[in-house]
């Protein structure tokens, strides 16, 4: 599976474009937000940072980024345009978000991709993962990222398993995906383009583009929207 196939990096993080390769696997992406995170250089600017933010360590806010009156940024972070962040938000290390994009209240975000227009707007936790253009998780959804037996964590693709290489990874989401509430990704879950995860579902494997998934996992297609 390459990563073109669930998501393409807009332009909004085209000085990030020779770290995400559109031909790469698309969990090789989260062993690249570290080192994208490090050849960049962080500009001094940024919106004026109410009492109750914590900045700490290399951090990027456009200057168009809304703060709320509480949060805590921990860098290396790296936040574009437009994007707003809400109040609790505990951003910690090695976090890249695109423009427009919507950080929740009491949201936990660690080692992470968010492309343009991703929405996490309550109570959920990222880590170790990937999230495509417009996709949006409902409140409470948990991006589990660290196997109970703690090995290497393996995509389940149709075409069989592939290593990860990776002890912690997330959930790989697709453009314009969509969690429900209280859903749990288990480690290395992948969503499609457009795929659907239904509420209070424990969802691991792959979804197919386009199709949904309840909490028997039984898929079905998802109707096109307009």
């Amino acid at each position: 599976m390459q990563a073109a196939e669930l998501f393409a990096l807009p332009p909004s993080l085209q000085a990030f474009a020779d770290f995400f390769r559109a031909e790469a696997a698309p969990w090789e992406w989260v062993k690249q937000i570290g080192p994208a995170l490090k050849a960049q250089r962080f500009e001094p600017a940024r919106p004026k940072v109410p009492v109750g933010v914590h900045v700490e360590g290399l951090v990027h806010l456009d200057p168009t980024v809304k703060l709320p009156p509480y949060a805590t940024i921990i860098g290396p972070v790296w936040i574009g345009p437009r994007t707003e962040i809400r109040p609790g938000a505990f951003i910690r290390g090695n976090v890249i978000v695109g423009a427009d994009g919507v950080l929740g209240n009491a949201c936990e975000f660690k080692n992470c991709l968010l492309l343009d227009r991703v929405q996490v707007p309550h109570f959920s936790y990222v880590g170790d993962s990937i999230l495509g253009n417009g996709a949006h998780l409902g409140a409470g959804v948990i991006c589990s990222n660290l196997r109970l037996d703690q090995h290497e964590v393996e995509v389940r693709l149709p075409a069989g398993s592939a290593k990860s290489g990776l002890r912690k990874l997330g959930a790989l989401i697709g453009d314009e995906a969509e969690v429900g509430c209280n859903a749990v990704l288990q480690p290395g879950a992948v969503l499609g383009r457009r795929a659907l995860v239904m509420p209070l579902t424990s969802f691991s494997g792959y979804l197919a583009p386009a199709t949904m998934a309840g909490t028997r996992q039984t898929a079905v297609r998802v109707p096109r929207r307009d």
